[in-house]
């Protein structure tokens, strides 16, 4: 066994990368990380009615986002290869050969009308539903004639008569007795092999030293372990991560939001925020005070046994204080890359590749007045909005503007204020617009809120928003360049809202 920790993230392309995988895959590149170890990809993919191409390039895809590269694995071929586990169906052959011939496993001719019968006496009798064992007893040659005459069987691995232990890293010293574990099924009567077997075999012979996964694996690790004993192989060290849980304390699943990594990648979530909030779910650093980490901090930080067998509550508030933070340390380019598509998807601007250096130039500093107030970048169309034009309608029936609007000193407000906007020529500078409310505050002795809301109200259809002097600019810039939907400036603003 190699003196190099050696660990491996093990997903099936049966769907998309979820939180929780995306921690484990996390967690194991962490710690091969820290101790400079080996990180090894593989692809499970012996459902091969569920497994699909596309969800192993998702997958792969999702990975890199994160930045957790690996060592070994599909594109990075390593001594181990193949690691994908439907082109290694010979090794498991050659291995289950090998347990019939030792005696280690035996053929099971059971059909699966006498496996239910056996599972319906144990129900009805209160004993724990595991298999009675009936074909262990058959003689070799006699099991060797049946299968040459082509009788359907399966291969069962014979579980030793003592308890199966095993040390998990977070856990402790676990044990589950033999009897409560049935002679598992390595091989079905398809001649397909299971989890369990490949599983155990793939982890041997690429001599993973740590298996590091969620805690669902708990009741599948003794069947393992008994797998391990049969050849003769040493056990490696375990560590079963803690479940993440929804706000309501239930298994985190789609109804408590976006599970999938490829989910908050739309949404804007940058790779550095999710991978950070994701090493918190069930990990903290020494002190557990600190709560921001860059990949190569965590690196550092890492410690298996700093990690908690308590369940993680997945937290959006806490992702989004994250998200906030790493959105304003982003540099101000890539932010307007990856910010670009929710404007073009909504209709808002065209295509990033058609459009010109002075749309995005003034796309630099719609993004820089906005950005603060947002906590994904795909919220960013809808906050802006007003920018690219608003229902007068729907602004003036809004039960807060119509509030405002209803008093005299607003209709006084925005009759002045439209007077000075209408006796303007060219474009509206801040200054200028400075000058104009101080004017209508001297005439109609309106101040704070009175004076400012029924302007921002007809200006952009909430009496809240960014300043005034950073927003006129933006405004009147976007007047004058040619998009999919026009900007209109403050004087074609204050028209429409008088006119409807």
């Amino acid at each position: 066994m190699t003196s190099k920790p050696r660990v491996r993230f093990a997903p099936s392309p049966t769907g998309y990368l979820h939180v929780g995988g995306a921690r484990t895959a996390l967690y194991n590149w962490l710690f091969a990380r820290h101790l400079g170890g080996v990180f090894v990809l593989r692809i499970e993919d012996t459902d091969l009615d569920r497994s699909e191409a596309r969800h192993e390039a998702a997958l792969i895809e999702d990975l890199q986002w994160l930045g957790l590269e690996w060592d070994e694995g599909p594109g990075v071929e390593g001594p181990h290869a193949p690691y994908r586990q439907s082109e290694r169906l010979g090794i498991y052959r050659e291995h289950t050969e090998r347990l019939l011939r030792e005696g280690q496993a035996y053929r099971c001719f059971c059909t699966g009308e006498q496996l239910e019968a056996e599972r319906a006496s144990a129900a009805a009798d209160h004993r724990p539903q595991v298999y009675s064992g009936r074909c262990r007893g058959i003689a070799e040659p006699e099991s060797a004639r049946r299968a040459e005459a082509g009788e359907a069987f399966a291969v069962r691995l014979k579980i030793p008569d003592h308890p199966l232990r095993f040390h998990d890293l977070v856990r402790g010293e676990v044990e589950f007795p033999n009897e409560t574990v049935s002679d598992p099924i390595l091989v079905r009567s398809s001649g397909m092999p299971v989890y369990n077997y490949v599983v155990t075999v793939d982890d041997a012979l690429m001599e993973i030293t740590h298996v590091i996964r969620g805690d669902d694996h708990i009741s599948n690790t003794p069947k393992q372990v008994a797998i391990y004993e049969a050849f003769g192989w040493k056990l490696p060290e375990f560590a079963h991560l803690s479940t993440i849980l929804g706000s309501d304390r239930e298994k985190l699943s789609k109804r408590h939001g976006a599970t999938a990594v490829a989910s908050f990648r739309e949404m804007g979530i940058l790779p550095e925020a999710l991978v950070n909030y994701l090493a918190l779910l069930g990990w903290g650093a020494e002190g557990g005070t600190r709560e921001i980490f860059s990949l190569e901090e965590l690196t550092r930080e890492f410690r298996l046994e700093r990690v908690t067998a308590s369940p993680a509550v997945f937290d959006w508030e806490k992702l989004h204080w994250l998200s906030r933070h790493y959105l304003k340390q982003a540099e101000p380019a890539r932010v307007e890359e990856l910010a670009w598509p929710h404007f073009a998807g909504a209709g808002l601007l065209p295509v990033l590749e058609t459009a010109g250096p002075d749309v995005k130039a003034w796309f630099a500093k719609l993004l820089a007045l906005f950005l603060p107030a947002v906590s994904q970048l795909d919220e960013l169309p809808k906050k802006a909005g007003f920018i690219f034009g608003f229902d007068v309608g729907a602004a003036r029936a809004n039960e807060e503007n119509a509030a405002v609007l209803a008093t005299e000193s607003a209709q006084k407000v925005l009759s002045a204020f439209a007077a000075k906007v209408g006796a303007q020529d060219g474009t509206v500078t801040p200054e200028q617009f400075k000058a104009w409310m101080n004017e209508v505050k001297a005439e109609t002795g309106a101040k704070g809120k009175g004076l400012f809301h029924p302007v921002r109200i007809a200006l952009t259809g909430s009496h809240s928003g960014p300043e005034f002097d950073k927003l006129i600019p933006i405004v009147e810039e976007g007047s004058r360049l040619t998009l999919p939907v026009h900007v209109a400036s403050v004087r074609e603003r204050v028209e429409r809202f008088f006119a409807e």
